[in-house]
C-alpha cells in the first residue's frame, strides 16, 4: 500500500489541532510528520507574562504527540518546492509530502523604519525572555507599547504591574478597546490608568529609533525600550514558494482551507487569509485551533473521496488580561462585534485563565475522543451563504 505522507508545518495552536486530529484518527497507509522549530510549545497568549519575566509551565510538543503515532522533526523551515513536493529543514534536510498543512503563523509587522532593528516583538518566547532581561536591567526609565490592540494592553498591563518603577506609555491609531461596549471599555479605560499606563491613541509611530520614536505629523516619544504590538503578518516563506497570498502575505484559501493557487497544501491560523460572510478571519486562538481541525477533517473526507466541507466560524468573546489581578471579557456576535454582556474583575480573571489554559488539555481530550475537538461556533446567519 502506497503511504500517503501528511507534512505539518508549524507546532502552533493552530497546527497542533490539525496534527493530534489527524494522527488521533488513525488511517492505514496515511504518515503524520509535524516539523516545528523548537520542542517547546509556545504559549502565545501567555508572552506578555513571559515578557516581565513571569515562568510559564514546560510544555512539550513530543509529550503531546506522544501515543498518536506523528513524528515531531525539529527544525526550521527554510523553503517550500511546490513543483516538488518537498520541503527544507535548516537548509540541510528535504522531507517530501502529499499533502501540506502550512501553519507557521505570523509575526510582528516591522515593516516601519527602524522598528526591525530597535523594537523588541513578541514573536516567541525567546523574544519575550530577551525583553524581560532588558526590562529587569532598566532600574527607570520609558517603555513605549506601540499598538492598542488586545497584545499591546495586555503587554503594556503586564508591565506596569510587574515593573512599577517604570513609565509605560501605550500609543496607536486606535483607542485600547475601541470594538468593545461602552461599559467594558470604560472599565478597561480605567483599569490602565490605575496602573499607571499613559494611554496615547490617534498617533502613529513613523520611524523607531535608538531613544525614542517619531510620530506622523510631527513629535516624538522619548524611550529606553520600545514593544513593537502594532500589526502582524506572515511570514515571506510562502509567497517566496509561489503560493497565491494576500496583502499581509497570509496564503488564500478555499471554503475548505485549501490554497487557491495549490489544493494539496492546506493553511490554517495565522498564516491562512480565510473569508467569511463577515469579512476575513483575524488572528486569535478562538479560531486558530478550529481551522486546524477542519483542515485535518478536510484531509480525510478528501482521502476518502469525498468533497471537503465549508469552514464555518463565528467569534464568540474577547478576553484582555490587566494584569495578574484584573481583566475585562468582551462578550461577542459571531462577526466580532460587541455584545451587551461583558464581564470584569476577578471573574474576568477566573475565565480568561480559563480560556488561556484550555489548549493544552483540549489537545489532551482530542487524542483519547478526536470528535471532541469538532465544536466551535459556526456562526449562523453571519457565516451561512457565500463569503
Amino acid at each position: 500500500m502506497t503511504t500517503h505522507r501528511i507534512l505539518i508545518l508549524g507546532a502552533g495552536y493552530a497546527g497542533m489541532a490539525a496534527a493530534i486530529q489527524l494522527a488521533a484518527r488513525r488511517r492505514e497507509g496515511v504518515e503524520v510528520t509535524v516539523v516545528n522549530a523548537r520542542e517547546r510549545f509556545t504559549e502565545r497568549l501567555r508572552l506578555p507574562m513571559t515578557a516581565t519575566g513571569q515562568q510559564l509551565a514546560d510544555l512539550r510538543i513530543p509529550d503531546l504527540l506522544d501515543g498518536t503515532g506523528a513524528r515531531f522533526v525539529p527544525g526550521w523551515v527554510t523553503a517550500v518546492d511546490l513543483g516538488a513536493s518537498t520541503v527544507r529543514i535548516d537548509d540541510e534536510r528535504v522531507l517530501p509530502y502529499d499533502t501540506l498543512v502550512y501553519a507557521l503563523g505570523g509575526v510582528a509587522d516591522t515593516t516601519v523604519p527602524g522598528a526591525a532593528d530597535h523594537a523588541h516583538t513578541l514573536d516567541s518566547a525567546e523574544d519575550a525572555e530577551l525583553l524581560a532581561g532588558r526590562l529587569t536591567r532598566l532600574g527607570g526609565g520609558t517603555v513605549v507599547v506601540a499598538g492598542t490592540g488586545p497584545t499591546g494592553i495586555e503587554a503594556a498591563a503586564e508591565i506596569a504591574e510587574q515593573h512599577p518603577e517604570l513609565d509605560v506609555v501605550l500609543l496607536g491609531r486606535g483607542e485600547p478597546g475601541a470594538a468593545m461596549n461602552r461599559k467594558a471599555k470604560a472599565y478597561l479605560d480605567a483599569a490602565l490608568h490605575r496602573l499607571g499606563v499613559e494611554v496615547r491613541s490617534g498617533t502613529e509611530v513613523v520611524k523607531v529609533l535608538p531613544d525614542a520614536v517619531e510620530l506622523a505629523g510631527g513629535g516624538t516619544v522619548p524611550a529606553d525600550v520600545v514593544l513593537w504590538a502594532a500589526g502582524t503578518r506572515a511570514a515571506p516563506l510562502a509567497a517566496a514558494a509561489g503560493l497565491t497570498v494576500d496583502d499581509r502575505g497570509r496564503i488564500v484559501t478555499d471554503a475548505a482551507l485549501r490554497s487557491v493557487s495549490h489544493p494539496d497544501v492546506y493553511a490554517v491560523g495565522d498564516a491562512a487569509a480565510i473569508g467569511q460572510r463577515y469579512g476575513v478571519l483575524h488572528g486569535t486562538c478562538q479560531s486558530g485551533m478550529p481551522t486546524g481541525v477542519h483542515a485535518a477533517l478536510s484531509i480525510l473526507r478528501a482521502l476518502d473521496g469525498k468533497e471537503p466541507k465549508p469552514f464555518r466560524f463565528g467569534y464568540y468573546h474577547t478576553p484582555v488580561s490587566l494584569g495578574r489581578h484584573d481583566a475585562v471579557v468582551q462578550f461577542t456576535h459571531p462577526d466580532d462585534s460587541p455584545r451587551r454582556i461583558h464581564l470584569t474583575g476577578r471573574f474576568a480573571v477566573r475565565y480568561k485563565e480559563t480560556v488561556t489554559a484550555s489548549p493544552w488539555p483540549t489537545y489532551g481530550r482530542m487524542k483519547k475522543m478526536p470528535a471532541s475537538g469538532a465544536f466551535w461556533p459556526r456562526g449562523g446567519r453571519f457565516t451561512r451563504g457565500a463569503r
